[in-house]
């Protein structure tokens, strides 16, 4: 059998653009009383209403509608979570922009008791990254459903702070 380089197979790394980021806008969502839903599958099991909020940046500004939710899964042992969160922004322009953000947060033991606890942490003391597509019709807002991104955050007692980054 003919050995194949894979740069021959898939051509040179210098064929291909480095992804890069670039900073579209951040969402501050409020957030109300947290649910608790008890143990499920070995995952502490919670629910926190999206009540409202507001969305500012460089390529969109608006506000986060009420009546979504993060659903999160907590592991006990360390604390990692998985937030699945759905919502609804509305851009200045009256535009309704569906957002489904899978996320993921971990720190250190004492960060992760803190974080639960209520306390406002800085996010470089902890890791919290998410994905997030977007649904919105045709418009100036079609770029959301053009695009992949990702998110960095951070969690305060009372809302999630969400920079959205364009991967270019």
């Amino acid at each position: 059998m003919p050995s194949c380089p894979v740069a021959s197979v898939a051509g040179a790394a210098e064929d291909y653009p480095e992804p890069g980021l670039s900073f579209a806008f951040q969402i501050d969502v409020e957030l109300g009383p947290v649910q608790e839903q008890g143990t499920v599958d070995g995952l502490r099991r919670r629910i926190v209403p999206i009540t409202g909020g507001r969305v500012a940046g460089p390529r969109l500004a608006g506000r986060v509608m009420p009546g979504g939710a993060d659903w999160q899964g907590i592991r006990p042992a360390d604390g990692l979570t998985r937030v699945h969160a759905c919502h609804w922004l509305q851009a200045g322009d009256g535009a309704v922009i569906g957002v489904e953000n899978r996320s993921l947060r971990r720190a250190p033991p004492d960060v992760m008791r803190r974080l639960m606890a209520g306390e406002a942490m800085s996010p470089r003391d902890y890791y919290f990254r998410a994905t997030p597509a977007f649904e919105v019709g045709d418009g100036p807002h079609r770029w959301l459903n053009e695009s992949l991104f990702i998110c960095v955050g951070a969690r305060r007692p009372d809302r999630a702070i969400i920079r959205v980054y364009e991967v270019t």
